[in-house]
């Protein structure tokens, strides 16, 4: 017994020990679970005890190795000239840069066991060149997020813009200067409201893909290495830039609201145009492209992913939230209204999309804010426009009766906001006021319980253009003008309701009740203008029976009936109605009322003139000379009758 434990006690143990390393060795495990399996083997026998302490001193010996050669691979690295450095892009030299990257993995592994042992010299040796790597990374993180940055192509972005055929004209100075007229004739103002853009695919590169997986591998180390804070800044600070890039691309400048509110209106118009755009295309294609980079770049790294996302995409957002805050809180006036919708729509066509992409809730709440401000100055804007429509009190007449600039103005307005009807409806109520006055007449019966609420304020709007019409046509002294001047309008109103959407939103009720109202003013203006002229045709104070009627009274009743007729046609050529059929019906309600009388006047007594001495001083005109000269009027260009029909007998 006791030679037997000598025996182990020599060679034996040797032999032991070489065996349980072996052991140890042959299972190819980590060195944590080597670890164990040795204590466990040297609580079996504390003749194992010393077989951890050569273990380890082997491991540390290959450890030493492994380290040298990955430091080498960093100082070889380093050793290069910068010059050299900038000629081989990381993303070009795939081995060199897996090379270094494995370099800097086992720097890592072997720290983490270094670190544990705090063998100080080889921590510092590791640290060192950890940082020299570290630094290498930083900058190739950078060149590569420059150099593969995906060139910004706006014009592929836009797609199709719709064309509203309505162009802002010049008002020559006949309405208030607020209302800037709106109408058709002036073509060459060339001017057109643009509604919208519809983008393509908005799921767009900023960076070129093969970088990416690069930019992942840098970020995996140097995050792992402590450095998550550089790694960020520099992506932070190159994307900022990118974005800031692409808005200058799109047209929004960096301006304060002071400086906004400073704009003229048609400068103003053409930075809210492009705004329009630009927040389409920077939320949903520029940060939905930066939220998809940030999310491969930082996969698996929730807390750096969000931050680095949010800090990089502020900036961008908040530039061209401060242009929407400007419009928002600047001066009203009724032409930003359609501008002001349309930036509404927009924000609030992207604000879903940008409250599931950023998670920083002052930036979303400024978002929401905006949009609230904007549905405001759009409120505020459209009472604006009511206010100026009813309180427009310019006097200088339409010298041919013809339709107001105030009247073509406001329904060219009105057939425009029809587009925004759902914006509308959604920002716009009817207070109890207005409904009563809606309620009154000539809005009986026209259902305005079932109207919507731009119903409402449309009608409404109308209801006082149809006031303000009525006031202005007071400065005409000739009751017959009156009469074509609100024809006219009211006939152009109509026209356009009926031509339009507006005719759904008010009913055919409306549309009745207004031709209701031309044909009043029609019958007002045949009574105005001829009720003197078919005065002269009457029996009544010529004496005596149709043979022997007064040959004085007669000429008398024929001198005043020409110079009545030469007079209204001197004038009523002059005067204007644009709509060709109403302008028709009028002549022939003329000719009807007119021409019978005259054939019957004249088949009464004009036997007894024509036989006399100078007949064609008196009968100057036809039945048929009469209903010629009818077709002149209303066109505009005023003529004389200075001609006889006939010679004196």
């Amino acid at each position: 017994m006791t030679t037997t434990t000598t025996s182990i006690g020599g060679g034996g143990e040797d032999r032991v020990l070489a065996t349980a390393q072996q052991i140890v060795k042959s299972l190819n495990t980590p060195k944590e679970v080597r670890e164990d399996m040795l204590l466990i083997f040297s609580s079996f026998d504390n003749r194992l005890s010393n077989i951890t302490n050569l273990i380890n001193g082997e491991d540390s010996k290959a450890e030493e190795d492994r380290f040298g050669e990955a430091e080498k691979v960093i100082f070889r690295w380093e050793s290069k000239s910068e010059a050299h450095r900038n000629s081989v892009p990381w993303e070009e030299s795939p081995v060199e840069a897996g090379e270094y990257l494995a370099a800097v993995d086992e720097i890592l592994t072997l720290m983490e066991g270094l670190s544990v042992r705090s063998d100080n010299e080889l921590v510092d040796r590791a640290e060192n060149a950890l940082q020299i790597a570290m630094t290498r990374l930083e900058d190739e993180f950078r060149h590569i997020l420059i150099r593969n940055t995906v060139p910004f192509d706006s014009d592929r972005l836009y797609g199709s813009i719709r064309r509203v055929s309505l162009s802002f004209v010049s008002n020559d100075g006949e309405i208030d200067d607020e209302f800037g007229s709106f109408g058709e004739e002036d073509r060459d103002a060339g001017r057109f409201h643009e509604r919208g853009g519809s983008l393509g695919d908005t799921d767009v590169d900023l960076i070129h893909p093969d970088a990416v997986v690069e930019l992942k591998e840098i970020a995996e180390r140097m995050i792992r290495s402590g450095y998550e804070k550089e790694c960020v800044q520099v992506y932070n600070s190159v994307r900022r830039d990118a974005l800031d890039e692409c808005l200058v691309i799109l047209g929004v400048e960096k301006l304060s609201i002071e400086e906004v509110q400073k704009i003229e209106w048609k400068s103003l118009d053409e930075k809210m145009k492009k705004w329009i755009q630009a927040v389409k295309i920077g939320v949903r294609v520029l940060i939905n492209g930066e939220r998809r980079l940030c999310d491969q770049i930082f996969e698996g790294i929730d807390e750096t992913r969000e931050c680095c996302f949010n800090d990089t995409a502020k900036g961008c957002v908040m530039q061209l939230l401060n242009f929407g805050e400007a419009v928002a809180i600047g001066r009203r006036s009724p032409e930003k209204l359609f501008r002001i919708l349309d930036m509404y729509d927009a924000m609030a066509d992207v604000l879903p999309d940008l409250q599931q992409m950023m998670t920083d809730e002052y930036v979303v709440g400024e978002a929401r804010g905006v949009l609230d401000g904007l549905g405001d100055a759009a409120r505020g804007t459209f009472a604006e426009f009511e206010n100026a429509v009813q309180s427009e009190a310019s006097k200088k007449p339409m010298l041919s009766g013809e339709i107001h600039p105030l009247t073509r103005y406001v329904m060219n307005y009105v057939k425009l906001l029809v587009d925004y009807s759902v914006t509308l409806n959604s920002l716009l109520d009817t207070g109890e006021e207005e409904l009563e006055r809606l309620q009154g007449s000539p809005n009986d019966d026209l259902g305005i319980g079932s109207m919507s609420p731009i119903g409402h304020r449309l009608l409404l709007l109308i209801s006082n253009l149809e006031s303000n019409l009525e006031e202005k046509s007071r400065v005409y002294d000739d009751g017959a003008m009156q009469s074509v001047f609100l024809m006219n309008n009211i006939q152009y109103i109509v026209q356009k309701v009926k031509d339009s959407e507006i005719r759904k939103l008010l009913g055919d009720q409306w549309v009745r009740k207004r031709r209701g109202q031309v044909r009043q003013y029609a019958t007002g203006y045949l009574r105005a203008a001829w009720s003197k002229v078919l005065s002269c045709l009457k029996d009544e104070g010529i004496g005596g029976s149709t043979s022997n009627a007064s040959k004085m009274a007669l000429k008398e009743r024929f001198k005043n009936f020409n110079a009545n007729f030469e007079e209204i046609y001197r004038t009523q050529t002059a005067w204007k109605v644009p709509d060709a059929q109403l302008r028709e019906e009028l002549r022939i309600s003329i000719s009807e009322k007119v021409i019978p009388a005259y054939r019957s006047f004249m088949g009464r007594f004009g036997s007894q003139l024509e036989s006399g001495r100078h007949a064609g001083k008196y009968i100057k005109y036809t039945p048929d000379d009469l209903e010629t000269y009818v077709l002149d009027l209303f066109e505009g260009t005023p003529c004389v009758l200075n001609h006889l029909r006939r010679k004196s007998a």
